[in-house]
Formats: C-alpha cells, structure tokens, sequence
C-alpha cells in the first residue's frame, strides 16, 4: 500500500519553512496548513510582504542597519552623536539598544562575530569600514557591544588590536549582560546600565 503524502507543493512549501532558523519539521507542517485551511492567512498578503523586502530592504552602506527605499533611520535622523559609535554583531541589536533610551549616537553592525569553527574571519565582518569611520571622525569613542560569549569577547579583542592605532577611545559594555547572553534578551534597564558602566 502506497504512502500518503502532502501534495508536491505542499512539501516544497515545508521545505522552504524548515529552512528558517528555529523552525522544526512539526512547525513548518502546522504553519503550511495554517497558511492554506486559515481563511484569515493572507498568504498572498505574506507573499507580497516577502517580495517587498527582498527587493528593497538592503543594509545601509554606512552602519549596516536595515534600510527600505527611504534612507537609513538611524544615519539620517538629526542630533546623534557622531562621535559616539556602538559596535553591535547584527543589524537586529540595533532596536534593543534604542528601546532602551540611552544611547544617543551612531551604529556600526559588524555583521557577525569572529568564530573559526564556523569559518567566520575578520574578512568577513564590516571591520575595515568600521576602521574608516573611526579615521573619518577625530575623537571618536567606540563601545563594543558584542556578545558576551567566546566569540563576542574574541572579537571585542580583536576590534580592540585593529582599532588601537587609531587613537580613538574604546570601551566595552559592562555589568548586567549575562554571560553567554545576546543583546536581544537584554531588557531596557538591563542595557541602560551596560552602558552606564561601560570601561
């Protein structure tokens, strides 16, 4: 007796759900025939919303903050310190440091963090543009806020070495940031607190 299966489009569109980071094979089922059986889905509506952002959201060349049509939110809004520069991994620890309030500078998202055992290098992060803003702007202070991890202090260090030469003042986030933790999880007190105490 043969196998009963999802159509082939069905399974296709698991596949691609099971593609997305922390998504199972049971959720990509439940979310694909949500997406079909849910008369409130909208999945054209999702389609449309996919296809919007993947053909015009792009990293801002500058910080690397995630910018549509309009220009970057953060480069281009009035009052920021230009001197004051915070280092984050990824574009999305962005939004937790500015819920929190009290930061009140520019951005520059590196894009990852160093890490041999999944080949990421120097080469692969925004490092040298990160060096040419630091150049561009005397006097600059640069607070790495990376991941308290292995991997986010290999590379606060590193950024330290490359950085060094430049004269800029460097610090790192301080107390409150668990170890092993992302900037993500951190609540508003929490971060206010990381940068309070920054050395």
């Amino acid at each position: 007796m043969a196998k009963v299966e999802y159509p082939a489009e069905v399974r296709a569109l698991i596949a691609e759900l099971k593609r997305l980071p922390g998504v199972g094979p049971r959720s990509a089922e439940r979310v694909a025939v949500y997406l079909l059986q849910n008369p409130k889905a909208n999945p054209m509506d999702l389609s449309a919303a996919l296809r919007a952002c993947h053909e015009t959201v792009k990293a801002c060349p500058l910080c690397g903050f995630f910018m549509g049509e309009s220009d970057c939110a953060v480069c281009s809004e009035q009052g920021r310190e230009a001197a004051l520069l915070c280092v984050v991994e990824q574009p999305t620890d962005v939004l937790p440091i500015e819920r929190s309030g009290v930061f009140r500078g520019l951005y520059h998202c590196l894009g990852g963090k160093l890490s041999p055992l999944d080949d990421v290098r120097p080469e692969d992060l925004r490092i040298g543009g990160l060096v040419r803003r630091v150049r561009e702007t005397p006097g600059t202070e640069v607070i790495l806020a990376t991941s308290s991890d292995v991997e986010g202090e290999a590379t606060a260090n590193y950024l330290s070495e490359v950085l060094a030469p430049t004269g800029c003042q460097i610090t790192r986030l301080a107390q409150g940031l668990p170890a092993g933790g992302g900037l993500e999880f951190a609540d508003e007190l929490t971060l206010s607190r990381a940068f309070e105490g920054r050395r």
